[in-house]
């Protein structure tokens, strides 16, 4: 998914936890998207940028695109990261410059691994439900693997299970026993939890750090309420989370250890330090790197301008890396 913006908006949310286990709300903002469609962009944000590797969350919908196109993003390009894609309601196609044309509905993931550069496109086809309801989640790949080869890969079966008044069903990672079919590069946890009664409980690991969002409906934790619209940050040091909330609701749990490698987060690109973000848009700009997004009608979009001051990379936190600051 292209960020419509060059560098995210970002809200200082009040009364921000110092210590773990703690819930801090954290308010979303809206970013239009392609032509057609608005987000709520609740990573990153000023004073909390990650969710273990989780650096980028948009939730869209749900939305009636019975008479409208419905999400309409021409080719542009993505290093250094994983799209995570996730459907409650709708269909999208998914095309990349590896030759993949793949279709996702509800219930179905998508996870594509950029490596050191991959085009994608991302509509919804001609003939499309009359909603439209999703999330798109970007990961930090590591040091280790972010210069790799790209990849693709759609998982139309995932693992789900009911525990005691909760349905969930796991995008990514392990969680009681049970282990999802996509591959990730660190420890990492995603999981849509659906409540099936008024309170429910789930067990956690101490060393995640964990976020919660609400698709659909409302939950609380720790006397914190949740709609959708905000972002809840858990903290870590948590050994089970304890959910209370409208029977039906759809929340989407993520986690991981905390990734602690500084990041520049520009456009599409995931990298390291001005230089590494400044190739990447060269090359997209010049046609080199990311190869081509067959069949798709409209042509890539262009990077914008670089930001007249340096780019500088962050920690998890949003301070400033050591070796930038100044």
């Amino acid at each position: 998914m292209e960020r419509a913006e060059t560098m995210p908006a970002e809200t200082r949310p009040p009364g921000v936890a110092t210590a773990d286990p703690g819930s801090v709300l954290l308010p979303g903002h809206d970013v239009p998207l392609g032509r057609y469609t608005t987000v709520r962009r609740l990573l990153p944000q000023r004073t909390r940028r990650l969710v273990g590797a989780w650096c980028f969350v948009d939730h869209f919908g749900p939305d009636d695109v019975a008479e409208r196109p419905g999400m309409e993003v021409p080719p542009h390009p993505h290093t250094g990261l994983q799209t995570v894609t996730w459907l409650l309601d709708g269909e999208i196609l998914h095309r990349d410059s590896l030759g993949n044309k793949q279709p996702i509905r509800p219930g179905q993931l998508n996870v594509m691994t950029s490596g050191h550069g991959i085009a994608h496109s991302e509509r919804s086809p001609a003939e499309h439900p009359p909603l439209m309801h999703g999330v798109q989640l970007w990961v930090a790949l590591p040091d280790a693997a972010r210069a790799g080869a790209a990849d693709f890969a759609h998982h139309a079966e995932l693992p789900r299970w009911r525990d005691g008044d909760l349905d969930v069903t796991l995008l990514v990672g392990e969680l009681a026993g049970e282990r999802s079919p996509a591959q990730v590069h660190t420890p990492l946890l995603g999981a849509q939890l659906d409540l099936a009664g008024a309170a429910a409980g789930l067990p956690l690991r101490r060393d995640f750090e964990y976020a919660l969002l609400a698709l659909d409906g409302a939950g609380e934790v720790d006397g914190q309420p949740l709609t959708p619209g905000a972002l809840l940050w858990l903290g870590s040091g948590r050994d089970v989370l304890q959910l209370n909330g409208e029977p039906g609701s759809r929340l989407l749990l993520l986690g991981g250890t905390p990734f602690e490698e500084p990041l520049v987060m520009w456009w599409n690109f995931v990298g390291r330090d001005h230089e590494e973000i400044a190739a990447a848009r060269e090359d997209w700009m010049a046609g080199r790197r990311f190869g081509a997004v067959d069949d798709d009608p409209d042509p890539p979009l262009p990077a914008p301008a670089l930001p007249t001051v340096r780019l500088k990379a962050r920690d998890r936190s949003g301070r400033f890396h050591d070796q930038d600051a100044g």
